[in-house]
C-alpha cells in the first residue's frame, strides 16, 4: 500500500504547534512587561522575602556540596533495569502469540540482561561503602 503525505496533511500539527509556541509568548510577555506595567499586584522587596527557603526551613550550608557518584550510578542503574521490565510486560501479554520464537527471543534478552547485572555486581558499582 503506497501513502503519499501531501503537505496539507501536517497542517493540524503545524497549528497545534504555532499555538503552543503563542501561548508561550503571550504568557512572557503578558508577566514580564504588560502586568508590571499596569501595577495590577504590590511589589514589595524585603530582607526576609528575597531569602531563600526550603520546605519552610531557613537553609544552611553550601548548595555545591559534593555528591558521591555512587549514588547517581544507583539511580542510573535502577531506571535502566527498570526500564528492562517494561519490554517483559508486552511480552508477557502476548505471550501465546509470540510462541516459541518469542520464548527463545525472552530468553536472550534475560540472559544479556543478567550478564549485565553481573558485571555490575563484579565491578562492585552497588558497593556503598568504599
Amino acid at each position: 500500500m503506497n501513502t503519499q503525505y501531501l503537505p496539507s496533511d501536517y497542517l493540524p500539527i503545524v497549528i497545534q504547534l504555532a499555538a503552543a509556541i503563542g501561548f508561550v509568548i503571550l504568557t512572557m510577555v503578558t508577566t514580564n512587561y504588560l502586568l508590571p506595567a499596569l501595577k495590577l499586584g504590590p511589589r514589595r522587596s524585603s530582607k526576609t522575602k528575597d531569602n531563600t527557603w526550603e520546605c519552610g526551613i531557613e537553609s544552611e550550608g553550601d548548595a555545591r556540596s559534593p555528591i558521591s557518584v555512587k549514588y547517581f550510578l544507583t539511580a542510573i542503574l535502577f531506571v535502566l533495569f527498570d526500564v528492562e521490565i517494561i519490554f517483559m510486560y508486552p511480552w508477557a501479554v502476548n505471550f501465546t502469540k509470540l510462541g516459541w520464537d518469542g520464548f527463545w527471543q525472552m530468553l536472550l534478552f534475560l540472559a544479556l540482561l543478567l550478564a549485565g547485572f553481573f558485571y555490575v555486581i563484579k565491578k562492585g558499582v552497588l558497593k556503598w561503602e568504599q
